[in-house]
């Protein structure tokens, strides 16, 4: 029996996490691993595609319905052997919304679910905001070996990154998670690669697999599937199955070096300026064509 990887993959909300996670997780589970996706967002949809587009139970429901709740209880079959796992959220406008994340690693470390399963990962999917104590628990608690950020070259996504960045640094002395990459998705512009680069650049990490944006990944979300599952021969799946393999063999993550907040503005304010005077550029170069 060999211990499971742990792997926290985190990201604003909105930015593709969880559709990442949940292919990654595909992926994985195609390559023969076993794999456990933990959904640690309050909206409980982390696991949507993996199974049909249907909700499963919370384990803080379940807690909520029940004093005593044996893990397995709150534990599902998803594609291919996948297992689902959603650690839901308090009641709308009460309490913290990392509370589930809270209770529920407390709950299947104690009964040493990890262990009993054999897997060989376990993927949370985390929302990307280190603000709340609860959200941050994978990273504090170190109960994630490695931590991968979902970020686009939208400057909110690369804000969102960089305070996870400077989480990882405060829990990083102290037996905290680290930090193994940036998975760059929505990445379909030569622009969109150089940004993201030279922010991880800057922050002394790395990118670990670019993503594209793709059609064919609404197409099989609308149907409730991941694309592993629905589209297995389309080019999308294969940067899936690219970035499961690197994930796969990730062995060494480390400290980041987060910008400082004007540091991160005054980063962003020159890109800025270099795009618009490329499209400036472009529209002055349409005008000449056209005279």
């Amino acid at each position: 029996m060999t211990k499971a990887k742990q792997i926290a993959i985190y990201g604003k909300g909105g930015i593709g996490k969880s559709t990442t996670t949940s292919n990654l997780s595909a992926a994985l589970s195609k390559l023969g691993f076993k794999v456990m996706q933990f959904g640690c967002d309050p909206k409980s949809d982390s696991t949507n595609t993996l199974r049909d587009g249907t909700y499963i139970p919370t384990v803080l429901d379940t807690l909520r319905e029940k004093n005593e709740v044996n893990a397995h209880e709150v534990i599902f079959n998803g594609f291919n052997g996948v297992y689902c796992v959603e650690a839901g959220g308090p009641a709308p406008g009460v309490g913290c919304a990392g509370r589930g994340i809270i209770t529920a690693v407390e709950l299947f470390k104690q009964q040493r679910i990890f262990e009993e399963l054999d897997l060989d990962f376990v993927i949370y999917d985390v929302l990307g905001d280190v603000v709340c104590g609860g959200f941050a628990v994978p990273i504090r608690e170190g109960i994630a070996e490695h931590v991968f950020t979902v970020s686009s070259a939208d400057f909110m996504a690369l804000y969102a990154a960089n305070n996870l960045f400077r989480g990882i640094q405060k829990y990083s002395n102290s037996g905290g998670a680290l930090l193994g990459g940036v998975i760059a998705n929505s990445i379909n512009q030569p622009y969109s690669k150089e940004i993201v680069d030279d922010f991880v650049e800057q922050t002394k990490t790395k990118v670990v697999e670019y993503i594209p944006r793709s059609v064919t990944v609404t197409q099989c979300e609308l149907q409730g599937k991941t694309t592993i599952e629905a589209a297995p021969d389309s080019a999308q799946a294969g940067v899936y199955i690219s970035l499961a393999k690197k994930i796969a063999e990730h062995t060494e993550s480390k400290a980041p070096a987060p910008l400082g907040v004007q540091e991160l503005r005054d980063w962003a304010g020159k890109w800025g300026t270099y795009l618009l005077s490329l499209e400036t550029g472009e529209i002055r170069s349409e005008l000449t064509a056209n005279i």
